[in-house]
C-alpha cells in the first residue's frame, strides 16, 4: 500500500468533502491542492483561468500538484489535474489514486455554472463533451474506481475504506 490516497474524478464529485473525511478516519492530512494554487497565486481558480487562459492554468497546477510532498495524506486535486502528465505521473509514485465516479446526471444536477466554479472548459465545450473527456482519463490513470451512484457522502467514505482494507490485505 502507497503512503497517501489522491482522489481524482469531476469536479462536484466530492473529492474534498470525502477527502476529508476520510483523511480524519485514517488519521492522515488532508491536501486541496485547488486550495494550494489559489494561495500560490493570489486569486480564484476562475480568475487564473480567465487571466491566463486554460493552457495557463494547466500548467501551474500541473506544477503545483507534482511538487506535493506528502505521506499519510489523503489528496485531492482538481479535476483538471488528468490533463497534467508529471503531476498524474507523480501521484502514481507516491499514492494510489482513487477514481470517484459519479454519472453525468448528478454531475450535471450539482454543478450550476461549470465556469463560475472554475472548471477548466475548453471554448465552446459543453459539460457533457468534458465529462465524457475526462471519464476517459480518469477511468486510464485511476488503481481502484468507487462507483458513487445512490450513495450517501457516509456511505461512500465507507466504500474508499473497505476497498483500502482489501488492498491492504487486512480482510
Amino acid at each position: 500500500m502507497k503512503k497517501n490516497l489522491i482522489f481524482i474524478g469531476m469536479p462536484a464529485s466530492g473529492k474534498s468533502t470525502i477527502g476529508v473525511v476520510t483523511a480524519k478516519r485514517l488519521g492522515y492530512r488532508f491536501i486541496d491542492t485547488d486550495l494550494m494554487i489559489q494561495e500560490q497565486e493570489g486569486k480564484l481558480l476562475r480568475e487564473i483561468i480567465e487571466e491566463r487562459g486554460t493552457d495557463g492554468f494547466l500548467e501551474i497546477e500541473n506544477q503545483v500538484n507534482a511538487s506535493v510532498q506528502a505521506e499519510k495524506a489523503v489528496i485531492a486535486p482538481g479535476g483538471s489535474v488528468v490533463y497534467c502528465e508529471n503531476a498524474m505521473e507523480h501521484y502514481k509514485e507516491i499514492g494510489t489514486i482513487v477514481y470517484l465516479h459519479v454519472p453525468y446526471t448528478e454531475i450535471e444536477a450539482r454543478i450550476q455554472n461549470a465556469r463560475n466554479r472554475g472548471v477548466v472548459l475548453k471554448e465552446g465545450q459543453t459539460l457533457r463533451e468534458l465529462y465524457d473527456e475526462r471519464c476517459r482519463l480518469f477511468e486510464q490513470y485511476a488503481d481502484v474506481r468507487i462507483n458513487e451512484d445512490g450513495l450517501s457522502m457516509g456511505e461512500t467514505v465507507e466504500k474508499v475504506l473497505a476497498v483500502l482494507s482489501d488492498i491492504r490485505g487486512e480482510n
